[in-house]
């Protein structure tokens, strides 16, 4: 994709072919990609640089980095979406309607680069186990395994810009020989120093713990080849929602490196697909707003010769379902997924220097894998530098209590720096198996545009609370070996708090949807195939953490990003396919 990247296959170089001046002689292929987070992005790049035709519709508003910093920084409520453009045509969470016994916890964003505006930047791959869920007794099994995605692993990794050790991460993937990761490993904190010389070593339920570094998606040091674009990381802690020294990787960078052939539309909902009664994909409308305060709005149609939908796992599925689209197999919008976050926060017996980098650097992989996993949901622990931020709205909260005890002056600074210097927090990453139950449909309710709203039916399954349990019971030997005093309460008028097997749980959204237009083998239950075209439509594509059969436990951001890249490489290599090819029709083997 990169020049830099050019034949470097040993460090991530794509396989994809450039056609060079046999793209000239040859009508340009007109693509329309709806979405310009991840995946939208880095196919519309791709798409581009070989000669495709490229509308990109983005539903949300534009914000400038220097805005959303500057709106961070003066906002007196510093919320995750606070720096970004709000208008009443791209809602926040209170757009999604909950149906199911629980609440599906995961905020939503529209804006330029999506959620990926907005992502803490981290960036480990999946498990190999976690391609074949099925097997080990829950969830689906992918059409692809591991060793299929890692070639687009180092393509994405040194698309994004990931900062990580390749001895270090091969203690718990694999990863190919003599690959060099883009940049060197980020430094550990050291509240991670202090983990690592208790917990290395020791043994949790038959798991030997190790601390390791965690890959990020933001810029180091970087190794021989790579040119990083923006500054370094400077140890703001402020990854969520915008980082000021835009070190963090965001979409907009791949779309800075955008081809003059790819057009970005923003401020354009897209609210229907159209197919010929043959089954290709002819155009797709939608509505363009330019009012932030109502729901006026222009309709506009664009044709295409190929429709890659990009928008995410949940707007993926409501624009399916309101197209009446690629649901033979009646699996579009169901395998809804995330990742139940379970978070427990302590103090620490001595200050640990919390707040000063990104929200986590370094994790424990050792409950990831293995036979246990075919009775309960496996697990990944990430070491939070954030203090309490996330679970009790520190350090806000710690001084809001010390005011309310009548602390001031210096007693208040002594009590607030005591306090917050000795926190951190264990988040705990739950796999979620693909259910069809856990679905999307189209509710009664309309947005601003007159579009229905996604309707979510969400659960947990015993397996996914047997996973939380168990996770908590690591948690409290962790804190013991430590010698933390352990603060983690659960409240019955907590949001999302429940029961298992008698101990309170709580949990929180990860952010990682998927599965709503799940990839499998067969159109008879799937939505798309193993290049995430859907089997009803030849030249529609459903691409991004929807089309995933399982999340495993790895924040998914890279694999999705792995993912669009393969898809992409497919896309350019079957470009003369996409205009001839039958609906029902599949591409012949690679």
């Amino acid at each position: 994709m990169e020049g830099r990247r050019g034949g470097r296959a040993g460090h991530g170089g794509s396989r994809l072919r450039q056609l060079g001046a046999q793209t000239q002689k040859q009508r340009r292929m007109r693509a329309v990609v709806v979405g310009a987070g991840f995946a939208g992005s880095l196919i519309a790049k791709v798409l581009g640089d070989n000669g495709f035709r490229v509308i990109v519709l983005e539903a949300g508003a534009e914000t400038g980095h220097d805005e959303a910093v500057r709106a961070f920084r003066t906002a007196l409520v510093k919320t995750p979406l606070a720096p970004y453009r709000r208008t009443v045509a791209a809602p926040s969470s209170d757009y999604l309607i909950n149906t199911g016994p629980f609440a599906y916890a995961s905020p939503y964003l529209r804006a330029n680069g999506g959620t990926g505006s907005v992502w803490v930047g981290i960036t480990p791959r999946m498990h190999p186990e976690d391609f074949r869920t099925a097997d080990l007794g829950r969830g689906r099994n992918w059409p692809i395994g591991y060793d299929d995605l890692e070639p687009y692993y180092r393509a994405a990794e040194w698309e994004i810009g990931v900062a990580a050790d390749a001895d270090e991460q091969r203690q718990h993937v694999p990863v190919a020989g003599g690959y060099v990761y883009p940049m060197h490993a980020l430094p550990r904190t050291y509240l991670d120093h202090v983990v690592a010389s208790v917990v290395d070593g020791a043994s949790i339920d038959g798991h030997e713990l190790l601390v390791t570094g965690t890959p990020q998606a933001r810029n180091g040091v970087p190794t021989t080849g790579y040119r990083p674009d923006g500054n370094r990381c400077a140890g703001f802690a402020s990854c969520v929602p915008v980082c000021p020294e835009n070190a963090k990787y965001t979409p907009h960078r791949t779309q800075k490196r955008w081809s003059p052939t790819v057009e970005l539309r923003t401020r354009c909902v897209a609210n229907r697909v159209h197919a010929d009664e043959f089954g290709r994909v002819t155009k797709v409308s939608y509505q363009r707003y330019e009012d932030d305060t109502t729901g006026r709005h222009t309709r506009h149609e664009v044709e295409a010769d190929v429709v890659v939908l990009a928008a995410h796992a949940i707007e993926n599925a409501k624009l399916l379902l309101l197209s009446g689209l690629a649901n033979s197999s009646d699996q579009v919008g169901r395998n809804l997924m995330d990742h139940p976050a379970l978070l427990t926060w302590a103090l620490m017996p001595h200050p640990v220097g919390p707040f000063r980098g990104p929200g986590s650097t370094t994790s424990i992989e050792a409950f990831r894998a293995g036979g246990e996993r075919g009775t309960r949901a496996p697990f990944r622990i990430e070491i939070g530098n954030w203090g309490w931020g996330w679970p009790a709205g520190s350090p806000d909260t710690d001084t809001a209590e010390f005011v309310a005890a009548g602390l001031r002056g210096r007693a208040l600074r002594q009590a607030v720096a005591d306090r917050v210097g000795r926190q951190f927090t264990l988040q705990f990453e739950i796999e979620q198996e693909a259910d069809p139950a856990n679905r999307v449909t189209l509710a009664t309710e309309c947005d601003a545009l007159g579009n229905p709203r996604p309707s979510v039916h969400y659960d947990l399954s015993g397996y996914v609370k047997d996973g939380l349990l168990a996770a908590k019971r690591v948690s409290d030997r962790l804190f013991e070996l430590l010698g933390a005093e352990d603060h983690t309460s659960y409240k019955p008028d907590d949001e999302r708090y429940f029961e298992h097997d008698g101990e309170p749980l709580r949990y929180w959204g990860a952010g990682h949807g998927g599965g709503t237009h799940v990839m499998g083998s067969s159109p008879r239950d799937s939505v798309v195939d193993q290049w995430q075209r859907c089997w009803d439509h030849p030249n529609l594509y459903a691409v991004g953490c929807g089309s995933m059969p399982s999340l495993g436990t790895s924040n998914p951001s890279l694999t999705m990003a792995a993912l669009a890249l393969r898809t992409a490489d497919h896309l350019v290599s079957r470009r003369a396919g996409l205009l001839a090819e039958p609906a029902g029709s599949r591409p012949p083997p690679r």
